[in-house]
């Protein structure tokens, strides 16, 4: 009886961890940060939309820190940067410092339409341009807002887990 316990035993998490499947062919970076990538977060200009998704994706349901990705409070503790929003006038130079701030190897994920090509609010007065127009994209993760599952996706691809 015990045998069969531990066959159909669950780890009381609210969403089992899904089937092992292939997440496509993982980062360059992600061979040189071991598995493991601590992010920095930077609202570029956004809606919130992203955020709660964000929210959503380390959160107990999809938990993506089991995936190796952990988000970290100081750009000088981070190997990437998870952008969201369209780049405005007043963060294009912040973002660049962050940018900066991180040490190599480092990556950056651009988290939905608007930061992957400035979404509904092209050609905005106070909009400067995509994140791409401004530090070097790693990894861009589509939606408005992204779905958690695409988040972690995304996350998986920078961690090669």
């Amino acid at each position: 009886m015990l045998g069969l316990w531990r066959k159909i035993r669950r780890t009381g998490r609210v969403a089992e961890p899904p089937p092992a499947q292939p997440v496509g062919e993982a980062h360059p970076v992600a061979a040189q940060l071991g598995g493991s990538v601590q992010i920095r977060h930077v609202d570029a200009g956004s809606c919130n939309g992203c955020e709660v998704e964000i929210g959503s994706a380390f959160g107990p349901v999809y938990d993506a820190e089991r995936y190796g990705a952990r988000l970290v409070a100081s750009p000088r503790h981070a190997d990437a940067l998870l952008v969201t929003g369209p780049v405005t006038r007043n963060m294009a130079e912040p973002l660049r410092r962050t940018y900066d701030a991180v040490p190599g190897p480092k990556a950056v994920v651009a988290v939905g339409d608007c930061a992957r090509d400035c979404g509904a609010f092209a050609g905005a007065y106070g909009v400067a341009g995509a994140v791409r127009d401004f530090v070097a994209v790693d990894v861009e993760i589509a939606g408005c807002p992204p779905r958690p599952e695409a988040i972690v996706e995304g996350l998986r691809k920078l961690t090669g887990r």
